[in-house]
């Protein structure tokens, strides 16, 4: 099963590049940028990751993005991995940002761009790897903070396909969001949105990031089971589902894997990625290896799951009808 796994064309959607921040990247950089750390050792950091919550997570989370502070800095770190990525047989990714984790510490908006667009940029001409920008605003930090940095993205049009919001999802509801979201479908941009598991209102948030925002996409999202109907809309609608398995067995005490592969039953379409793979452990093939061995997928499930992610991805029809017709041929060899 891992060597199939390994072998299987992928699509990637649910990637928080600050995410894949490695204990020995973020020595580097904490070097280069004449920072000290308060750690002596990688395994000390590592040693350091002990989430029990959301909450816990993000503490550690954007402590760590101190040493991010030069363009070049940013280019390393997507770099670094989309490299990771290519070698796991990723064909395509979506990978969000976080720029009000940067600016607020004083970086500015051009440089974590520029690093970013470049590092793309670079990967796809070294590494055959293509992958696209999605920014995510922190829900903990307002809508007034998420439309400015809206306004903000607004000259890298271009180089930025989709938005999507994230961080801490306590007192924060997608419709404290809504005039943001609705400013970002007028110029143009694709539009998805963490409805993270087990939190409270989970349900209530997906029901209004679907019917109300009408989001493109849901990251998370298994508590939609418990309202058939929004089920059905999925269904009916072909919205999609990222979800993560090895950080839910970090932030929800299990990888929802009874839950994800109920959904691919049912007909949504799921699929599956990495989230913060430098925290929780495991890039993409780990993540499928994981939920294979605890949910008993099939070999056919497993390319469903690729399969949903292409169909979903925000790609040209070509483009991704190239992608499904190698993922096929894989399949039938």
């Amino acid at each position: 099963m891992s060597a199939f796994v390994d072998g299987l064309p992928k699509c990637e959607l649910h990637l928080h590049l600050e995410g894949t921040l490695e204990p020995e990247l973020r020595f580097a950089l904490a070097e280069r940028n004449g920072l000290a750390l308060p750690f002596a050792t990688v395994e000390q950091v590592r040693a350091s990751y002990a989430f029990d919550s959301l909450t816990s997570f993000l503490v550690t989370y954007y402590g760590a993005m101190e040493v991010l502070l030069t363009e070049q800095d940013f280019f390393d770190l997507a770099y670094a991995y989309l490299t990771r990525a290519a070698a796991q047989q990723v064909r395509y990714a979506e990978v969000f940002f976080d720029p009000q984790a940067h600016t607020s510490r004083g970086v500015p908006f051009p440089t974590v761009m520029n690093g970013l667009r470049r590092a793309l940029v670079q990967a796809e001409r070294d590494l055959g790897i293509r992958a696209a920008l999605v920014l995510c605003f922190l829900r903990d930090s307002g809508a007034d903070y998420a439309m400015a940095t809206l306004m903000s993205a607004l000259p890298y049009r271009e180089w930025i396909l989709g938005v999507g919001l994230d961080s801490d999802e306590r007192d924060h509801p997608p419709q404290e969001f809504a005039a943001v979201y609705a400013r970002a479908r007028a110029e143009g941009f694709f539009l998805t949105m963490h409805c993270d598991v087990d939190q409270v209102g989970s349900i209530d948030n997906i029901r209004t990031a679907l019917l109300d925002i009408g989001v493109d996409r849901i990251d998370h999202g298994s508590n939609v089971l418990e309202d058939d109907a929004l089920v059905q809309h999925l269904v009916d609608t072909g919205i999609g589902l990222t979800s993560c398995p090895i950080s839910n067995s970090w932030a929800a005490g299990g990888m929802k894997a009874t839950e994800i592969r109920t959904l691919l039953e049912r007909g949504v379409r799921m699929t599956v990625s990495s989230d913060d793979p430098a925290y929780f452990g495991g890039y993409v093939s780990e993540n499928l290896v994981a939920l294979q061995a605890e949910a008993g997928l099939s070999d056919e499930q497993l390319v469903q799951l690729e399969r949903n992610a292409f169909t979903i991805a925000w790609l040209p029809t070509t483009v991704r009808e190239t992608w499904l017709a190698e993922l096929e041929a894989y399949a039938a060899r």
